[in-house]
């Protein structure tokens, strides 16, 4: 069975939506514009229920089917993040962000697009029977927009049995799937560090303690962590993606700030990575006759682990939709993060890949989300909630 007819037809005002999402991107917490649309859209569709505000600028929609509201083990939950990143587009397309330095760079429009086209067809047809809850998130970025609905009463408000989110791949042909049982995106958190030395003039550098030349050595020495620190089969990442220090050529400043970000798979090698981390920032900084400071741990994304029976679920309704040569099971390990990961630590839960074909990579300023593969992915979505809750 491919794509719906009846999706396949809405392709162009999906599209329409899509790049309408696209002009006007939001950071993480600042989503009013697209959540107040998506909200408009998913009233206009019939849903019995539309509650915005959920973990600040979180919506979800309630759908009943045909026999009317199910309850948990009726009901399923449905995943689309929304916001966008603080990056200046570079696509030169027609629909390009008009919010300067903000820009849809890791293809959320698409995502929301695709699960509005399931909406629209679902309260159309409502061929189910039982609930499903579409859960429009803010915040996936660094802001942990999960946790935030979660604790704001996400799964007692909408009680489900699982819930399932899909995420464009990059390289992966358009119309095909990937997912893999188990974990599939690393645990990530970020640090700062900061280092004082003692500043002066750059003309005399004897009588400072220079801060850039320790924090140089730092970015150096931080790289051993895993090189040489961790076991080899433990995969896991330390990287340094900020550095700022100084304000004039002739200034050697007292502070020097280091930034970036930690990826693992086990809880045991995060712990394990900060506690070289420490010494390595406090041993360097004392060999440079500075003082440095870790703190981290603000922004933890856990692994994101997918539940067995509901992978292989997941994996026949995309074989249905795509054909079982355009479906893999086996998806590699990623050092990614999502935090989808908070969803599959309270409910059996599925991340599946969908192809978005030959473009840039995620997070580049030329990337773009294919407007070609919203149709799969909203006919996967519809597909999987009319096997998951089947009318009898």
């Amino acid at each position: 069975m491919p794509i719906l007819n009846s999706i396949a037809a809405a392709a162009e005002h999906l599209a329409i939506w899509r790049r309408d999402f696209h002009r006007f991107p939001e950071l993480g917490y600042e989503e009013y514009r697209t959540s107040k649309v998506i909200a408009e859209k998913l009233r206009g569709f019939g849903f019995d229920d539309v509650q915005e505000g959920i973990g600040q600028t979180g919506l979800v929609g309630v759908l009943h089917g045909r026999e009317g509201p199910g309850d948990e083990a009726k009901a399923v939950m449905l995943r689309a993040d929304m916001d966008a990143l603080p990056i200046r587009e570079e696509t030169g397309v027609a629909y390009a962000s008009e919010n300067d330095g903000i820009m849809h760079a890791c293809g959320h429009d698409g995502h929301t697009t695709m699960l509005l086209g399931a909406a629209e067809h679902l309260a159309e047809t409502r061929a189910f029977d039982g609930t499903v809850y579409f859960c429009f998130q803010p915040a996936e970025e660094n802001g942990g927009g999960a946790d935030a609905m979660i604790k704001d009463g996400l799964f007692e408000r909408f009680p489900c049995r699982a819930v399932y989110g899909m995420h464009n791949q990059p390289g992966l042909p358009v119309g095909q799937f990937s997912t893999a049982v188990g974990p599939i995106l690393a645990a990530c958190d970020e640090f700062f560090i900061t280092i004082t030395g003692l500043g002066g003039h750059a003309a005399e550098p004897h009588d400072c303690r220079d801060p850039i030349v320790c924090a140089a050595a730092v970015v150096q020495s931080l790289q051993s962590i895993a090189a040489r620190r961790i076991a080899p089969r433990d995969p896991c990442v330390v990287s340094v993606t900020q550095f700022h220090g100084g304000d004039a050529n002739n200034v050697i400043p007292q502070t020097v700030k280091l930034s970036g970000t930690v990826r693992a798979f086990d809880e045991d090698v995060y712990r394990a990575i900060y506690a070289e981390m420490e010494r390595i920032v406090g041993q360097v900084c004392a060999a440079h006759d500075c003082t440095g400071v870790v703190d981290g741990g603000h922004v933890y994304y856990p692994p994101t682990v997918n539940d067995a029976a509901e992978t292989a679920f997941c994996v026949e309704v995309a074989r249905e939709v795509a054909g079982d040569n355009a479906v893999s099971d086996a998806l590699p390990i990623s050092m990614g993060a999502e935090d989808f990961s908070f969803y599959a630590l309270k409910k059996p839960a599925c991340f599946v890949m969908i192809g978005n074909g030959d473009s840039a990579l995620l997070h580049h300023p030329k990337y773009d989300f294919d407007d070609a593969a919203t149709p799969w992915g909203a006919s996967f979505f519809t597909r999987l909630v009319e096997r998951a809750l089947p009318l009898t």
